[in-house]
C-alpha cells in the first residue's frame, strides 16, 4: 500500500509530535483552536465527516479528504484512523500547499 504524498508530511510532523488523530483528540484539538488542518479519510463515516466539515466550517479551520483510514493511521505510524489534526501551524501550510499543488497537477 503506498501512502498518498501529501500525507508524508503529516508523518513528518507526527514524529515532531504535531498530530493528534482519533476522532475526540481531533475535536478537541480543533475546539480549543489548537488545530491548524483536519484531515479526514474518504472511507471515514458520512456522519464523520459531516461532524467535522461542520465543526471545521464553524472554527474556520482547513479540513481535507486524503486516502483511506489505513492510508491516513500508516502515514503517522498508527493503526486505522478516520481522521487527525495538524497542530503546527507551519506543517500545516506545507501539507496545505502540497495538497492544492497534487490536486492543480490532476
Amino acid at each position: 500500500m503506498r501512502i498518498p504524498e501529501e500525507l508524508s508530511l503529516a508523518g513528518l510532523a507526527a514524529k515532531a509530535g504535531k498530530v493528534v488523530s482519533g476522532e475526540f483528540a481531533t475535536e478537541k484539538a480543533v475546539k480549543t483552536g489548537k488545530a491548524f488542518l483536519v484531515i479526514t479519510a474518504r472511507d471515514a463515516s458520512e456522519n464523520t465527516k459531516k461532524k467535522f466539515y461542520d465543526m471545521c466550517r464553524y472554527y474556520q479551520v482547513p479540513i481535507y479528504t486524503i486516502g483511506s483510514k489505513e492510508e491516513l493511521g500508516r502515514s503517522i505510524g498508527k493503526e486505522y484512523r478516520a481522521s487527525l489534526a495538524l497542530t503546527d501551524e507551519n506543517f500545516s501550510r506545507a501539507v496545505i500547499n502540497k495538497i492544492e499543488k497534487t490536486r492543480h497537477e490532476q
